[in-house]
């Protein structure tokens, strides 16, 4: 009789041929005495080294571990969904796979999640990264997105988080929101508590992540920003925003009708039909968000999918939410 999955370990892996055997023994020494069920899942996002075969070697000799495979590198947010897309458990737990994040965190995570919590989020407190290119960057981008978003998450950029399969698995994915993730989910009153745990320098190949994804942190949180203003009535909000430029419009139009002149009748006529055509454009624009956000599937990408292979009987084949470039 097959036992149901009660934890989900997700770990998005790209070039970390070195690191793998380490994370899965330091991932099964942390789960194993916890008496639950439970799968690890390796997401290869398009790796070019041996880090697709060191994985299923590992997948081959025991039956917590799956391979999902990915042609070519997709970003970890579309990994990350792949994954939890797949996971069988009802705790999901997400994870570098870089040896940064310590799966000994993950029983105290866990034990946490079960005092009434959706989500439980991981604080690098004494972070071991470099302090120009990635800690005060991290600092000032978690002080943005808490003022931003309302959720004030000490650190957003911590991968090692632990959700509610069931609140999780409902969430669409896109671009590089992983790190959102919190402030998506407080939309739906989700509960969240935020945990200190440990962290690791880097002790094999090198980093995916730099300055240059600074400004793809900006227009996500741009992106959420508008997600979180307009989610619940799309429509009133887009209609508000038309009311400026309709305004003017309106005001354009009594003025050519009050030019006996004539004098300035192209340039008038011209911002009476630009203005207007701007507030139809906006009430249009809620009129399809209203559609979408009813009717749709936000999460409309089907990329990684496509270009997914089944490699052996332990890689599988995922079922990603992601439409997304690369971002590592």
């Amino acid at each position: 009789m097959t036992r149901t999955i009660e934890l989900s370990i997700v770990a998005p892996l790209y070039n970390e041929e070195e690191s793998v055997g380490h994370l899965y023994k330091a991932i099964t020494d942390a789960v194993s005495p916890m008496g639950l069920e439970y799968e690890i899942l390796f997401v290869n996002d398009g790796s070019k080294d041996k880090t697709l075969d060191n994985a299923i070697a590992l997948a081959k000799a025991d039956h917590h571990l799956r391979v999902v495979n990915f042609r070519k590198n997709y970003g970890q947010t579309p990994a990350m969904a792949a994954g939890i897309d797949n996971a069988r458990g009802d705790i999901i737990v997400t994870m570098d796979g870089d040896l940064q994040n310590d799966p000994s965190d993950i029983p105290m995570m866990v034990k946490t999640l079960r005092e009434g919590y959706d989500i439980v989020v991981g604080w690098r407190h004494n972070r071991q990264d470099k302090l120009i290119t990635r800690k005060i960057p991290s600092m000032i981008a978690n002080r943005l997105i808490g003022k931003v978003t309302g959720v004030p998450i000490k650190d957003n950029g911590c991968s090692l988080k632990v959700y509610r399969a069931e609140v999780m698995q409902s969430l669409p994915f896109y671009n590089e929101l992983h790190r959102f993730i919190p402030a998506l989910l407080s939309v739906s009153g989700a509960r969240v508590a935020e945990v200190k745990v440990k962290h690791h320098a880097r002790q094999f190949g090198e980093s995916k992540y730099g300055l240059s994804r600074v400004y793809k942190v900006l227009l996500d949180l741009l992106t959420i920003k508008t997600i979180l203003s307009v989610a619940s009535h799309p429509m009133r909000w887009f209609t508000k925003l038309s009311g400026i430029p309709l305004l003017i419009a309106f005001i354009c139009t009594i003025l050519l009708a009050l030019d006996i002149n004539e004098s300035n009748l192209v340039v008038e006529t011209t911002l009476a039909i630009l203005f207007f055509s701007t507030a139809i454009f906006l009430i249009s624009l809620g009129f399809l968000s209203e559609l979408i956000f009813a009717k749709g599937n936000i999460a409309i990408g089907k990329l990684a999918l496509l270009t997914a292979q089944l490699n052996s009987e332990k890689v599988i084949e995922p079922e990603s939410r992601i439409n997304d470039e690369p971002s590592r």
